[in-house]
């Protein structure tokens, strides 16, 4: 049913996102928790997750979301990656708790605000536009996982002025934030209008593609 490579994949998104989790979690209950050590530490593990995996990561199940609803992930590996991303994700609290001598970790208000719903689909949507916009253009997996850490610390700077710059359900949840008005949807909305808005008016004509592969095929 499952043969090596889908498995590869589906632990790459947990190691991924539990790694991701994890380094918000320890970068911003340090004394480094100024937002902008935060989103390069997340950017950082992002690049690095991808290099040493040499494969594409999505590492955040809004993201997936967002592939799917462009159909460029399949409706079934969507929902094994959203299961495995949120396991990830909840695997780093349980191992920061028990690095921590079992010290609650304290999650955000739960309080619906609107300019922190306003403030994670914004950023949100810069993260995501710029990660589906490497897919679509079908740069090189080193250029895509630079470029996809890139837009998540963008993207969390961005979010971090009104929010905690989560930009993504899984860290919410591994941060004990789940907070469904807006570190969820939020996340949601900005990478569905992200990735959807690349595609309709960004994304290589099928003309174009054609004429890029017959192109290399030419130079062979």
């Amino acid at each position: 049913m499952f043969g090596r490579n889908k498995l590869a994949a589906l632990l790459a998104e947990f190691l991924g996102t539990g790694i991701l989790t994890f380094v918000v979690l320890n970068v911003g209950r340090s004394s480094l928790s100024i937002p902008y050590f935060v989103a390069f530490a997340a950017g950082l593990a992002i690049v690095l997750v991808g290099v040493a995996l040499a494969r594409d990561v999505q590492l955040n199940p809004a993201y997936t979301l967002a592939l799917w609803t462009a159909r460029k992930i399949k409706t079934a590996r969507a929902i094994a990656y959203i299961g495995v991303q949120l396991l990830g994700g909840w695997a780093a609290y349980a191992l920061y708790k028990y690095f921590a001598n079992d010290q609650p970790v304290v999650g955000v208000p739960s309080e619906y605000e609107a300019r922190i719903l306003v403030a994670e689909v914004v950023g949100t949507f810069v993260f995501a536009f710029v990660a589906v916009g490497a897919l679509y253009q079908q740069t090189h997996w080193a250029v895509r996982s630079a470029l996809l850490g890139a837009a998540y610390t963008l993207g969390v700077i961005i979010a971090s002025v009104a929010s905690y710059g989560f930009i993504n359900p899984a860290v919410a949840i591994g941060s004990n934030s789940l907070v469904w008005g807006t570190y969820v949807l939020g996340p949601v909305l900005g990478a569905v209008i992200g990735v959807n808005l690349y595609g309709m008016f960004f994304a290589p004509t099928k003309a174009a593609v054609a004429a890029k592969v017959a192109a290399k095929k030419s130079k062979k």
